[in-house]
């Protein structure tokens, strides 16, 4: 079926995709406290939201940007589930190279 893939049509993983960028960029937003690497977490999260519009954004670069968002949020538990939801988001594009 053209425009089927894992993980869905490129539009519904585009779509998902959009959401987790939007959903972890408001809960960032709304965190109070001060984060030493808010600022390269926010630069990922606008190159993500830019990958998400185009037609097919390459994985490894989507894993690229997914790994300094975590690297810089990761341990701050309020954000835990907007995290895993642009994990889950960025996953389907695909396995991790080596993963197949």
């Amino acid at each position: 079926m053209p425009g089927r893939c894992r993980g869905g049509t490129e539009t519904e993983r585009a779509r998902a995709l959009r959401a987790a960028v939007s959903g972890l960029r408001h809960a960032l937003a709304r965190h109070p406290v001060e984060l030493p690497d808010r600022a390269v977490a926010e630069e990922e999260l606008a190159a993500l939201a830019a990958m998400a519009a185009e037609s097919e954004p390459e994985p490894a670069r989507l894993r690229g940007a997914l790994l300094l968002v975590l690297g810089a949020l990761g341990s701050v538990s309020a954000l835990a589930e907007p995290l895993a939801e642009l994990n889950a988001a960025i996953s389907r594009f695909g396995p991790p190279p080596g993963r197949r």
